[in-house]
């Protein structure tokens, strides 16, 4: 496998980085997980569009243009002559001193990683529990931010290793439900689908707002609002959306049985529904 690194294809073994690098420091960097399905790179504008607005949002200036980014991305899958992969996209605040200071980062390091990778949960049914770990709420670390700081959702995904689960749930800091450790969290009752609003320390999804825009397309009414853990226990339906992860019932949370453990039809639908449409929206790797 070949990696972009700076400018350059090099080979995955040769990929380094300094260790004065900051996003490796001091998680001081943003990064866009993306998907690529038959030739096509999904939704990659709006990725990239998240990305930018990321890197704006911590003072980090990206040195090309979204344009030019794209095309790494693309230029990345066809160096590897792949068609369907999960690509990270990384761009970190560069090589600095030990100190916290970015000003003494003069040029930030960009390097895109593609290779072939299934649905990081599978496709089967999950077991979830809810976290102790509170999501960080929007006035210390705004999840609009993909930062590479990620230790939040590690905590949480550690907890959920040692009860033996597939994923943990976080709350925010008012005891909402907020997000997986990589995902958004949708439930269905009555026919009706919710799904908490990106307001409250939740990351606006790209995989989850496609799914709002086809489950409105299938004439479901969605909505979204703060959600407490009752409502999930008593779900017709619980699912989750990922780009690494994509579409992903869960049929437990906190040893309480969703379905009866069975996957919903809504959620089946909506599964059967992106994969229909996933390589109509994006951008063709392969002219």
């Amino acid at each position: 496998m070949k990696v972009y690194l700076n400018g350059k294809f090099v080979d995955k073994e040769d990929a380094k980085i300094s260790v004065y690098d900051h996003g490796l420091l001091y998680g001081d960097g943003v990064f866009e997980g993306i998907r690529a399905y038959d030739g096509v790179v999904f939704k990659l504008k709006e990725h990239i569009d998240r990305l930018y607005d990321s890197a704006k949002s911590i003072c980090l200036k990206i040195p090309m243009s979204k344009e030019e980014m794209e095309k790494v991305v693309i230029e990345t899958l066809r160096v590897n002559n792949l068609r369907d992969a999960y690509i990270r996209l990384v761009v970190t605040r560069g090589v600095g001193d030990l100190g916290l200071d970015p000003r003494k980062c003069k040029n930030p390091t960009i390097f895109c990683i593609a290779e072939p990778m299934k649905p990081l949960l599978g496709e089967d049914g999950i077991r979830v529990i809810t976290a102790s770990v509170r999501r960080l709420p929007v006035d210390v670390l705004n999840p609009a931010v993909k930062s590479l700081n990620y230790l939040n959702s590690i905590l949480a995904k550690i907890q959920a290793n040692y009860a033996g689960v597939d994923e943990a749930f976080l709350l925010d800091a008012e005891g909402y439900v907020a997000e997986g450790t990589g995902d958004n969290i949708f439930v269905v009752k009555n026919g009706v689908i919710k799904t908490p609003p990106v307001s409250s320390s939740v990351l606006r999804g790209i995989t989850r707002d496609t799914v709002i825009d086809l489950a409105k397309e299938l004439g479901y009414e969605v909505i979204e609002e703060r959600l407490t853990l009752h409502e999930l226990y008593v779900a017709d339906e619980v699912f989750i959306t990922g780009t690494a992860a994509e579409i992903v019932p869960v049929i437990e949370i906190d040893g309480r049985k969703i379905n009866d453990g069975k996957i919903g039809e809504i959620t089946k639908k909506l599964r059967e529904k992106f994969k229909e449409v996933r390589t109509k929206l994006g951008t063709k790797i392969y002219e």
